[in-house]
This record gives structure tokens, sequence and C-alpha cells, in this order.
């Protein structure tokens, strides 16, 4: 349900995690410089110009993903209108190109070929970090001259084989969609919402061939995908992934800005997460547990397509009792459900989430549980 609590649950494998958390490039002095040249949007490959975004099929990282260095501002002057987004985005993106690009490195084609997925999944995991990369100079290039461009965290992953790789790409990308509707808000250019919404196809492509393909399900997500307004709130779960202390100084924090919510999930004895179903609340962090005040109602707000269902609940004897909910019965069994613990019904305003979010997969919904 949370990313957090994907991760906690993959570590407690004995298997060891095939994507460890080394470096994909050693930064130094003369990389730092080469990466300065991205200042320059025409330099390098150029995203839907070049077919290094499509067809390269390289285990080497492809530009602009073998220059991890921030780039500094080549402009004194104020941060253009949506830098903050496109920054935020950024950071992002590099979490998820290193993503594909450390399976790529992880793995071949017999290995996905061995647990019986199609002939192809390694060569699609390699076009989809490709198109990856081609996100990353997209977002560099969005950026104006007087904001710093982000450069890439040391990350780790929870997989350790083909299996729980594939697990996390449908999270990870139907995620990237659920966030890509929230910052599309935040932007207030007309070209960035068209530039982001764009992106945000590309990533639902991405999705459906996890569901065609590797689960064999049904890849219709019903009449709108989930829309969730409070997209840095997702960006934060991504933290996770990052080796603490990685980061390069000169990285703006991420998400700018933050909220550090409790993370929220469903408790590790649920059995199913399907509509209609009563269960557990858990915060999986222990060092990051959330505050009920007396007196305040609480909800259990669930994010799904266009709309939000509020459920009252009770956070009296907690921790000492569990909280318990049930999430709307009246919820199809598509795409995503995003929940949230809130303070206000329909959680209005980002500051009234108190907990959360939780991604609840309901495609395929047994996944969702499995990764509890």
């Amino acid at each position: 349900m949370a990313i957090k609590s994907i991760i906690k649950a993959c570590l407690l494998s004995p298997v060891v995690s095939a994507a460890v958390a080394k470096p994909i490039h050693a930064r130094n002095a003369s990389s730092f410089a080469e990466a300065q040249k991205l200042a320059d949007p025409a330099y390098g490959p150029i995203p839907g110009e070049s077919p290094i975004y499509n067809s390269y099929l390289g285990v080497e990282a492809p530009f602009p993903g073998n220059l991890r260095d921030p780039v500094l501002p080549t402009k004194e002057g104020p941060p253009a209108t949506d830098d903050i987004v496109w920054q935020n985005l950024l950071e992002a993106e590099w979490i998820i190109f290193d993503f594909y690009q450390k399976a790529v490195e992880s793995f071949n084609a017999s290995d996905f070929i061995k647990v019986g997925m199609p002939n192809n999944t390694y060569q699609r995991i390699q076009e989809i970090r490709n198109n990856e990369a081609g996100h990353l100079r997209i977002f560099q290039n969005q950026i104006s001259e007087t904001s710093i461009k982000p450069g890439a965290c040391e990350t780790q992953f929870p997989y350790y084989d083909p299996i729980s790789f594939l697990a996390l790409v449908t999270v990870i990308e139907i995620s990237s969609m659920a966030f890509l509707t929230g910052l599309v808000q935040q932007a207030q250019l007309s070209s960035s919402q068209a530039a982001m919404t764009a992106i945000a196809e590309v990533e639902s492509r991405h999705e459906t061939w996890s569901l065609i393909e590797i689960w064999k399900t049904n890849p219709f997500g019903g009449p709108s995908d989930t829309v969730f307004p409070y997209a840095n709130q997702i960006l934060d779960t991504t933290n996770a992934f990052i080796v603490p202390g990685s980061c390069p100084k000169l990285n703006p924090e991420y998400p700018s800005p933050r909220q550090n919510l409790p993370s929220l999930s469903a408790a590790k004895n649920t059995t199913s997460l399907l509509p209609g179903s009563n269960i557990g609340l858990a915060f999986p962090d222990p060092t990051n547990q959330p505050t009920f005040a007396n007196g305040t109602q609480y909800y259990a707000v669930f994010f799904h397509g266009v709309n939000n269902v509020s459920i009252p609940i009770d956070t009296t004897c907690w921790p000492k009792q569990e909280i318990r909910v049930t999430i709307p019965a009246q919820f199809d069994t598509k795409g995503v459900v995003i929940a949230t613990v809130a303070d206000t019904k329909g959680a209005p305003t980002k500051e009234t989430i108190v907990a959360g979010p939780g991604i609840i997969l309901e495609q395929p919904s047994a996944l969702s549980v499995k990764l509890l």
C-alpha cells in the first residue's frame, strides 16, 4: 500500500538484493565539468529527435543519465515561474531512471525468460530506461538558466529477483501517473502543464505494457485515472529509495516544500485490498508516527478516479487499539486508490492530511496484498 512498506517487506527477504547501493558512475571534477555542458539545451541527443531515447540496447547508462552532477545556473536572477515544480520532478526522475538502469545492469534477457516472462521483457525494460533518460533531459531543459538543475542521489531498491523488480515496476509507474496529476495542478504555465501531461501519457503506456505482458490482466483503468492533488506527498515517499547523505550538496530540498508525513499502509494481516474490504491502518515508520488530537474527528480519505470519499475513523484508543476502516465499496476495481488520513472531510488542503499517502493497487489487486 505504501511505497515505504513495500521496501520494508522486500528487505525482509532472505535473498540478497540485486540492486545494491553502489554508484552508477563515480563523481569527480571532470564529470562535474562535463555535466555543466547540460546547461545548453542543444547539447547532446535531443528527445524526440534521437534514437537513443528509444532503441538503444546497451547496458551503460544513456545520456544524460551518465552525467549525474547538478548543473549550476548560468545567469543571476529569480527562479522562473515553474522552476520549483520542474526541480521536484527532475529529482524524482533521477530515482526512476536509476530504478530501471540498475535493473538493466543487474539482470539479462535470460533472467526474465527463466521465470516465465516474454522473451522481449529485458528489451522492454531497456526501452523504458531510455524513455526515462529522455525525461531527464526534458526536465533539465524546462528549468530556467537562473535555477540549479538537480543531480542524482545514490539509490537502492528492494528488488532481489526479476519478479520482485517487475512488481515494483507496476507500483512505480502507476504512482508516477498519480503524482503527475498533482504536479500539473501546481504548474502555472500552460506549456508546463502540457509537457507534464505528455509525460504522464508515456508513463501510462509503460503501465499498460506491464499489465498486459507481465501480469496478463485487463489494462483498462476505468473512465479516469486517479487524481491526487498533493503531488509532493507522493514524491516524498520516494525518499525511501535514496541512500541517506548521498545527495549532491547543491541539490535543493526534495521535494520542496516537504511535509515529511508519517507513512501509511494496511496492516500486515490484511487479506484483501478490494473495495469493500475492512482493513487495519498501520504507520510503518517507528520514528515518524502521527499525532491525533483529543476531540478531533479524523477521516480516512480515499482518492479514486476524479473523486474522493471520506470515512470517519476512531483514533481515540490508538496506538493500543488498531484503527480500522472499510475501503469504499462503491469504487470499481480499476487503477489505484490513494489513501490518506486527514483531520478534515475531503482533505481539502495538503495541511489537513496527517498521514499518507498509501497506494492501493486494484490492477492486479492480488499484487497489492503480496507487497504488504
